[in-house]
């Protein structure tokens, strides 16, 4: 069910989305070359360029990646009317990015960072750029760009900081309280050690260097390590999530309410983490504005990241990409039948609810697959983040169907169920009602399809709530066995 979740959000939500990006813009360099020599006229390696590739960076390359998302996306922030000028506006034109909030302004300078590679090893960072505090002329053409954004409709807010800027507290301080009163999910990726300045965000986005930064010593990068640290920030800033990167440990998220989430990285072969963070803050604003589980969020996030990691240089995240990968997950899942005893199905549950996620539970015989079937069970999962499939076994078919009962064998019935896809678990129950087996799993939602009401549903005493889901007419596994009848009997079969 997460895949299927995250299948729909690739394919229709991310298109109607509308983020705002607010914060320090740049432009990154890559210099690609060989080096083979020392030069002679001094103990450094020579490089023979043989490519420079431009892309957007900073605040920019977060808005790359939203874009490349193919969100409808709206930069705000400073750059210069210099030489770089002309590179920023022709890049952010090429990625789609409304750069209507972008101040391009004689006395500021464009921050470009030059980076030379040899041999796809970082050798030397040139920095171009005169960090200035943004001046109150200025920030008021941002705040009132914002407001109006705002008032049109914005599903979120990403504050990216670098210190270069833009990002003083009073600024911060506005930014927050138009998305508060405009019921807007903000995100921050942090800068220092401050982030009180940072009080009201939704989440914030620390590197584990940046999270030790925070508290004041060396973070180890473990789960009990990072967990403990987060929940340090969180009895000081006002924010709801923390949500620390790992790099190759993947993401950890720490909740306000105590709750906890780790996932872990997708990619083992890791070639530049440049801009890995920026991929994570478009993952995780968009899934979570699109209604996404945080389970699902942090799926589809670590995913998108282990894409990045595995190019060289800053590398925006493409719907396509995330597409395709999501494609082969649901393919791989949809080979593996997972059968479970009750015991197995039990602990599952207790896995995925600990996660934060929902379980949807419904049973049957489901003798002879049919489209009404279909249509049921792929109501009941979009309930959820999990459906659960409780299948009648033969013995309990036969003493509610009659001898002639079932036609197809519970281990046939088991893998066509799995086969579906969106289908998480099956489990075998012997009894004549799953009341038994809903004692010991304790799904959160248990669902039920034809005329029954949620008070006299057997079993609801254990679940949070009962839903009930009409069958499509027409259709039913008796009806299907009496027109084969039928057709025998006029001798067409």
């Amino acid at each position: 069910m997460v895949t299927q979740t995250i299948n729909d959000f690739l394919t229709t939500k991310l298109p109607e989305l509308s983020i705002a990006v607010i914060g320090d813009i740049m432009v990154d360099r890559y210099v690609f070359g060989d080096v083979g020599r020392i030069s002679p006229e001094a103990p450094v390696p020579v490089n023979r360029v043989t490519d420079i590739r431009e892309v957007l960076g900073g605040a920019a390359n977060v808005a790359s990646n939203l874009a490349n998302l193919d969100c409808h996306v709206f930069l705000a922030g400073l750059a210069g009317n210099d030489e770089h000028s002309p590179l920023l506006q022709r890049l952010l034109k090429e990625n789609g990015i409304d750069d209507s909030g972008v101040l391009y302004e004689d006395s500021r300078h464009t921050t470009t960072k030059m980076r030379i590679l040899g041999a796809r090893q970082q050798m030397l960072r040139l920095d171009f750029e005169e960090p200035r505090d943004i001046a109150k002329g200025e920030a008021k053409h941002i705040i009132t760009w914002l407001e109006e954004k705002a008032k049109t409709g914005l599903d979120g807010i990403v504050i990216s900081d670098y210190g270069k800027g833009v990002c003083t507290p009073q600024m911060l301080e506005t930014i927050l309280s138009i998305a508060r009163e405009y019921n807007i999910t903000t995100i921050v990726d942090p800068k220092g050690n401050d982030w009180t300045k940072y009080n009201g965000a939704t989440f914030i986005t620390p590197n584990v260097k940046e999270l030790s930064e925070r508290v004041g010593y060396a973070v180890a990068n473990t789960d009990e390590a990072i967990v403990k640290a987060a929940k340090n920030v969180l009895t000081t800033v006002q924010l709801d999530y923390v949500v620390a990167t790992r790099s190759a440990k993947g993401i950890t998220v720490v909740g306000r309410t105590g709750k906890i989430w780790h996932s872990q990285a997708t990619q083992q072969e890791v070639f530049d983490v440049s801009g890995a963070g920026d991929t994570v803050v478009a993952m995780i604003i968009t899934a979570i504005a699109a209604g996404l589980t945080m389970r699902a969020a942090l799926h589809v996030a670590n995913g998108a990241a282990g894409i990045v990691v595995s190019k060289v240089g800053t590398y925006p995240i493409h719907r396509r990409e995330l597409l395709e990968l999501w494609r082969n997950v649901r393919q791989r899942r949809r080979r593996a039948v997972d059968f479970y005893d009750r015991h197995s199905m039990a602990q599952q549950i207790r896995q995925w609810q600990n996660d934060g996620d929902t379980v949807v539970f419904t049973n049957g015989c489901f003798d002879i697959l049919h489209c009404g079937h279909i249509s049921y069970l792929e109501a009941a999962a979009k309930l959820g983040d999990h459906l659960v499939v409780a299948l009648n076994s033969d013995a309990s078919v036969k003493r509610l169907k009659g001898e002639a009962r079932p036609i197809n064998n519970e281990t046939d019935r088991a893998t066509m169920m799995q086969a579906l896809g969106f289908v998480s678990g099956v489990v075998f129950f012997d009894e004549d009602t799953p009341a038994e087996l809903l004692s010991e799993l304790r799904p959160n939602i248990l669902v039920k399809g034809g005329d029954y009401t949620p008070e006299n549903v057997i079993g609801g005493e254990y679940v949070d709530r009962v839903e009930i889901l009409p069958f499509k007419d027409g259709y039913s596994t008796t009806g299907i066995i009496e027109r084969i009848k039928a057709l025998v009997k006029e001798g067409k079969l």
